[in-house]
């Protein structure tokens, strides 16, 4: 079970490609006194590693590896060398047979990867596998071992103990995808008057969408998605917040994002940093007021869609309409109704700016049953009607 020294110096060389700066394969395999010449790489990576492996002690993650390359030693019966490549992911180069038809070759080794799978279930190792191409030229084996790599970019959507072959991998041809602008003008919206609960909301059905949209292809769905976070810090520094802060944490957060391998992770850090976006907004971070107010506030937030009134409002908050007036106002600096107003105008701007829709349609996403009262409002806060802003702003 343990790596002979030579074994691994001698597979290290075939799987990064430098084998050819040292000598010929014939030579090598001599040097090393290792006969073996494989023609194509299997990774096979310890499903959840890092959640599994968290909290555990140096003696565990030990003992996980002599079990899997034990498993692998029990259901592999042809020539083979492994190396580690990362913690808990392994590349397994493998000598095979004379190709015959294609197809029954590619049926051969997925066999042999479920044998693989079949046989570290016995010990609660679930594996998922990547399979590279075949090549006879040892010169080129690192060629199959970053495919087989490259193909297991589908376990980011799809969970564990997959099996991943780069030979019949779908169709990934990137294609013009639905771009969601009334989905994002949405999000913005309410990004912009700090609804957080609502955000959440739409971010995982909107990610949900475009996960479909980009047909599970990873690199171009979380390309889509850092565009969202970007068009989300936008609007914050557009509400006032730290400029500064907020394009330095991007860039962290950014690079991080990429590196993410499982979907659900990817979205949690998502609505966690989309929360983060949203108290940094200096136009919802109201912590001068009581918390009567950022209760009143709170539930304005919940229901803009909806014809809200003073005495509902005051109601809710279980204070007179008088009391719960003037204390609105005292706080805030506006009447409660030029608040609503305020904040309804706010949020019409992303769908001015991001799509098409009709004005009176637009109006009544954000609780203007009344498109010429929507007009009229968006004039006396904008100084344009909203054709005008939207021409200005395409």
């Amino acid at each position: 079970m343990k790596q002979d020294p030579n074994s691994a110096a001698f597979s290290h060389l075939l799987l990064s490609g430098t084998l050819v700066h040292e000598g010929t394969f014939a030579e090598l395999q001599q040097k090393f006194g290792i006969y073996i010449h494989p023609h194509l790489v299997m990774v096979i990576s310890v499903d959840r590693y890092p959640d599994i492996a968290s909290g555990n002690s140096l003696e565990w993650r030990k003992i996980v590896g002599q079990q899997l390359v034990g498993k692998i030693e029990e259901a592999v019966r042809i020539p083979f060398l492994w190396n580690w490549i990362e913690e808990g992911v392994l590349a397994l180069l493998l000598e095979l047979e004379e190709k015959d038809s294609e197809n029954e070759f590619n049926r051969k080794i997925v066999e042999l990867a479920k044998e693989i799978q079949h046989s570290t279930n016995s010990v609660d190792l679930s594996v998922s596998i990547g399979i590279g191409k075949y090549y006879e030229n040892p010169y080129v084996l690192y060629q199959s071992f970053l495919e087989a790599r490259k193909s297991m970019s589908g376990r980011f959507f799809q969970g564990n103990q997959l099996i991943f072959h780069c030979e019949m991998e779908r169709n990934k041809e990137e294609s013009i995808i639905n771009p969601f602008n009334e989905e994002k003008a949405e999000l913005l919206a309410l990004v912009k008057i700090g609804d957080v609960e609502g955000i959440i909301l739409h971010l995982k059905h909107l990610m949900e969408q475009l996960a479909e949209a980009c047909h599970f292809n990873e690199d171009m769905f979380k390309t889509e998605v850092v565009s969202i976070v970007l068009l989300m810090s936008k609007r914050v520094m557009e509400s006032g917040a730290n400029a500064t802060t907020i394009l330095s944490h991007n860039t962290n957060f950014i690079q991080n994002l990429y590196h993410t391998i499982r979907y659900d992770k990817f979205v949690n850090a998502i609505c966690e940093y989309a929360i983060w976006l949203t108290e940094q907004s200096e136009n919802t971070n109201l912590n001068e007021v009581t918390p009567l107010i950022q209760q009143a506030i709170g539930y304005i937030k919940e229901n803009h869609q909806k014809s809200i009134s003073l005495n509902e409002v005051a109601q809710y908050c279980c204070l007179s309409r008088h009391h719960f007036s003037h204390l609105f106002k005292k706080e805030v600096g506006i009447s409660l109704i030029d608040y609503l107003n305020r904040m309804r105008i706010d949020m019409s701007m992303s769908y001015l700016e991001m799509t098409d829709l009709p004005i009176s349609e637009i109006a009544a996403r954000i609780g203007f049953h009344d498109a010429n009262y929507f007009s009229r409002m968006f004039k006396k806060y904008r100084q344009f009607s909203p054709s005008d802003y939207r021409l200005a702003r395409n």
